[in-house]
C-alpha cells in the first residue's frame, strides 16, 4: 500500500496509520534525510528477520535504527560526554553513529562487538513515526540486495510492494546513504563516507 504524507508537515492521522501498521508487525518503507529506509519495530523479532530475508543479508551484519532524540539514544547506547557533544552538534542529520549497546537492544541489532548504529534523521516524517511509535525503528536502505537504493516511492512499491506492508510516499529523495562514524572509546573513525560532511572531524 502506498500512503502519501506531507513531507514538511506530516498529517497526524496518516502517521497514526503507519504506526498502527508497524505495531501490528508490519514492515514499511519510509523517507529519511538521505534515502528511503526499510524498517519495523526494533522489538519485533519476526519483522527484523523478514527484513533480513528481503535484503538477502546475513544476520552477522546488524541493521541500524532510528531514535527520536538524544535522550532516547541514551536508552539504547552508552553515550559518553564526548559522544554526546558530537551528536548534539550534528544530529538530527545524515549520520549513523556507532556506539556501545545497552542491554535493552535486541540481539539481532547488536554486533559481535556489542555495538549499535543509531540515526536521528532530519526528516519530519521519519521523526514523527518514531515519536508516535514510542521507541526506535529499524533502518536499512529500501532496495533489494545488490541494487541501488530507490529514490522514487512508486518504484519501491513496484519492487518491494509484495514483500512489505506499506510504502510511505514523502516525495522523491535524490540522496545517498548516511555517513557512518564510530565513536567507540571516544575515538572518531569514519567507517563509511556518505551524505554527511566529515571535514569537521579534522578541526577537533
Amino acid at each position: 500500500m502506498l500512503l502519501t504524507i506531507n513531507a514538511e508537515t506530516p498529517q497526524k492521522r496518516l502517521i497514526n496509520r503507519v504506526v498502527e501498521c508497524i505495531k501490528q508487525g508490519g514492515i514499511v518503507a519510509y523517507p529519511t534525510d538521505t534515502i528511503y529506509g526499510l524498517g519495523c519495530d526494533i522489538f519485533n523479532r519476526k519483522g527484523i528477520k523478514r527484513i533480513y530475508q528481503i535484503k538477502e543479508r546475513t544476520e552477522r551484519k546488524p541493521f541500524s535504527f532510528i531514535c527520536a532524540d538524544l535522550s532516547d539514544v541514551a536508552n539504547y547506547a552508552q553515550v559518553s560526554n564526548f559522544a554526546f557533544k558530537i551528536m548534539k552538534r550534528y544530529l538530527p542529520g545524515p549520520y549513523t553513529f556507532i556506539l556501545d549497546a545497552t542491554r535493552i537492544v535486541p540481539d539481532l541489532l547488536v554486533t559481535k562487538q556489542k555495538t549499535v548504529g543509531i540515526r536521528i534523521p532530519s526528516n519530519p516524517i521519519a521523526l514523527a513515526i518514531v515519536r508516535e511509535l514510542g521507541h526506535p525503528l529499524v533502518t536499512t536502505s529500501a532496495n533489494l540486495s545488490g541494487q541501488n537504493p530507490c529514490y522514487d516511492p512508486s518504484l519501491i512499491e513496484e519492487q518491494l510492494g509484495k514483500q512489505i506492508d506499506m510504502v510511505v510516499d514523502g516525495g522523491i529523495i535524490q540522496g545517498e546513504a548516511s555517513t557512518v562514524i564510530s565513536l567507540i572509546d571516544d575515538k572518531i573513525e569514519v567507517l563509511r563516507q556518505g551524505a554527511g560532511d566529515t571535514s569537521w572531524i579534522h578541526q577537533l
